[in-house]
């Protein structure tokens, strides 16, 4: 079939391919969701409910793309870890970018009444996204510690001025109480004003969710004895673990297994 003559503005378009063998990163954030949550009412400083519906999100982001390794989200942030050989549309950033926000966007909304029953989707959510490329597993390992380091200091700071708000102070007069604080003082000013124990907080809102293939042994089936027979399978789990120290990454090895 002959080519149009105006075929030529495909010229015009990049090439954005990442690099092979590296790690591909999509990081997806909510767009105006300080706004978002507010209007429907999330509950300060963590919404169970909201949280649980970006983790079933990134549980079916992962079972519609098998070349995502590995997930970590926190708050109205996710992070996609696809694998160093991926082949995924040739690899091209702008279809994995689209492709991933647009997918997980779609998910949101659809997952929605599951999460929230009673309260009507009044906007659109929308979120946006960029991809990095890391060259060793052991940098992704790093950016991931990177998000759950972030993680705890923004909990730690959220869950003093909520507090410290739902107690009678102005969002300004609880900015001011915490400027220039250590850790150490939040977790004080928690115990010593509110009777809370910041390390019995729940490990979701403390560490973020871990979202991946956890390898398990199901029983399929008895033998002719009676005895079962297990088989090993991959199954998505959604786990709230430490993943900056070492023994996460040592116990499951496969996870950024390099080839």
């Amino acid at each position: 079939m002959a080519n149009s003559k105006y075929e030529y503005v495909k010229k015009f378009e990049t090439d954005d391919r990442l690099p092979p063998s590296s790690w591909i990163v999509v990081r997806i954030d909510g767009c105006h969701f300080h706004q978002f949550s507010a209007e429907h009412a999330f509950e300060k400083p963590n919404d169970e409910n909201a949280l649980n519906l970006m983790n079933s999100c990134a549980v079916s982001m992962l079972e519609q793309f098998p070349d995502i390794v590995f997930a970590y989200g926190v708050s109205d942030e996710y992070s996609f870890i696809w694998k160093e050989t991926t082949q995924f549309y040739q690899r091209r950033a702008s279809k994995l970018l689209s492709l991933s926000v647009s997918y997980f966007t779609s998910v949101y909304v659809m997952k929605w009444k599951e999460f929230f029953p009673h309260k009507e989707l009044k906007g659109p959510p929308y979120f946006d996204g960029r991809v990095v490329c890391y060259p060793r597993a052991k940098i992704v390992q790093d950016y991931l510690a990177w998000r759950q380091v972030d993680c705890h200091i923004n909990n730690q700071y959220n869950t003093c001025f909520w507090m410290l708000v739902k107690s009678g102070k102005t969002q300004r007069e609880a900015q001011e109480l915490l400027k220039g604080t250590q850790a150490k003082d939040k977790n004080e000013l928690l115990f010593q004003q509110f009777n809370v124990n910041y390390d019995k907080l729940p490990q979701m809102f403390r560490k973020g969710s871990c979202v991946y293939r956890k390898k398990v042994e199901e029983v399929v089936k008895l033998d002719d004895t009676g005895n079962p027979v297990t088989r090993t399978r991959s199954k998505v789990a959604v786990e709230h673990v430490d993943i900056i120290g070492p023994k996460f990454w040592s116990d499951l090895p496969y996870i950024l297994e390099e080839e």
